[in-house]
């Protein structure tokens, strides 16, 4: 979520769409570039991002904001938790920043939701702490980016010392995914595993397939956990070639295998492979409320390198 101060702008017009043509996704997409450059940070997420194309998304909505034309502002609308509020991210063109776009997308999105709105802010920028302020938001989630050295530049490829030797518990195997045979049970042992998540716990086999599609989908790099032919947990990793980054993507047990210490297990497996890939880096992303899984990632090296934070109306 990034804007600036607010300042009239004649002529500017809010469109509000169920799906957007090529035309319009790629410009959509060309502003999101410019505004990474400018940020350093992606200001919609890759499920967001995903939205952009392959037809209409059921409860999804595209705000393009437009002067003259020309699209200087997107948001997205996402309505399809029973419970939660609306959830939806927005950004501003860079260089139409300080003219009030982005607190006409921001009341635009509240008019959308009925006032029930909750907005992710990525990067925890100040304009965008200002923007939440202006409309009444206020701070209810955090979202951390926690990051850890890979190798050192001399030995691109070497495990590093300190990630320990994955040592599984008894009658547990690991293998790799297999596209097409296990995406059914891995949806199920996904919902499972994150029941109380409302992003990553609601995922289909839409949203499954639009991964397995992204050039970065790597079979090699998404671990199984098995016991008596059954998945019981999972590490999903993604590389970031530009970056040069490996992400512990998303880590998994089954509510009836946790205890077992399968999560730091698959997380030292995950780690091992984008070691072996050469890639400097490893990232991740964890809720700051979810304390345990902070301990075990700090215990494994990572430390914090920025936030998300998300904001909600009151009601």
């Amino acid at each position: 979520m990034t804007t600036d101060a607010v300042i009239p702008e004649p002529g500017r017009r809010i469109e509000s769409l169920d799906v957007l043509t090529a035309d319009q996704a790629e410009a959509v997409l060309a502003l999101l570039e410019a505004a990474t450059a400018a940020d350093g940070t992606q200001a919609v997420s890759e499920q967001g991002r995903l939205r952009l194309r392959g037809g209409k998304r059921e409860g999804v909505r595209h705000l393009l904001l437009s002067t003259g034309g020309e699209l200087v502002g997107y948001a997205q609308l996402e309505d399809v938790d029973p419970v939660e509020a609306p959830a939806a991210e927005l950004v501003v063109h860079p260089s139409h920043r300080g003219r009030g776009h982005g607190r006409a997308l921001g009341s635009a999105l509240l008019a959308a939701s009925g006032k029930r709105l909750r907005v992710w802010a990525h990067g925890g920028k100040s304009a965008a702490r200002h923007l939440a302020q202006v409309l009444g938001l206020t701070l209810f989630r955090e979202l951390r980016q926690m990051r850890r050295p890979l190798a050192s530049p001399d030995h691109p490829t070497e495990v590093p010392d300190d990630l320990p030797e994955p040592i599984l518990p008894g009658g547990v195997t690991v293998r790799t995914f297999v596209p097409g045979t296990d995406d059914a049970a891995w949806l199920a042992v996904n919902a499972a595993a994150f029941a109380h998540h409302p992003e990553q716990g609601a995922l289909t086999q839409r949203d499954l397939d639009d991964r397995m599609n992204e050039p970065w989908f790597d079979p090699r790099g998404f671990f199984l956990a098995e016991r008596d032919g059954e998945i019981v947990g999972f590490h999903w990793t993604k590389t970031h070639a530009a970056e040069q980054l490996g992400e512990v993507y998303v880590v998994g047990v089954r509510p009836d295998a946790q205890g077992l210490g399968l999560g730091k297990v698959l997380t030292a497996v995950g780690l091992r492979h984008l070691a072996a890939q050469g890639l400097p880096t490893a990232m991740l992303y964890v809720d700051a409320d979810n304390t345990a899984a902070v301990r075990v990632y700090e215990r494994l090296g990572f430390r914090t390198h920025e936030v998300d934070l998300m904001y909600r109306t009151e009601s």
